[in-house]
């Protein structure tokens, strides 16, 4: 039991420390952002992948750096609206 208790406190430690991570509230479009984000800053981290961009879209490197920058405000979009469970009900019963 206590080797359980371990895991789970050193998990709750690492998704304190690291925003990526998660934790059981997260929703799926907030880890999806999470993802994204991580993957735009290791591109633009390593510069043989921002190379490759730059070839294959016939762009200078600051260009693919400049637009890889931009997509990481919202990788995924906006936000999706969530009903609540008060709007749904009323929803219903005006039905």
């Amino acid at each position: 039991m206590s080797e359980r208790e371990s895991l789970n406190s050193q998990l709750e430690h690492l998704q304190m420390r690291y925003v990526g991570t998660g934790h059981a509230d997260i929703s799926k479009h907030e880890w999806l952002t999470n993802q994204h984000r991580d993957s735009l800053s290791s591109f633009i981290g390593h510069s043989s992948f921002l190379s490759l961009f730059s070839i294959a879209e016939n762009e200078s490197v600051g260009r693919v750096r400049y637009n890889t920058l931009t997509k990481m405000i919202s990788p995924c979009g906006p936000t999706p609206k969530i009903k609540d469970t008060m709007d749904m009900e009323k929803e219903e019963k005006n039905i």
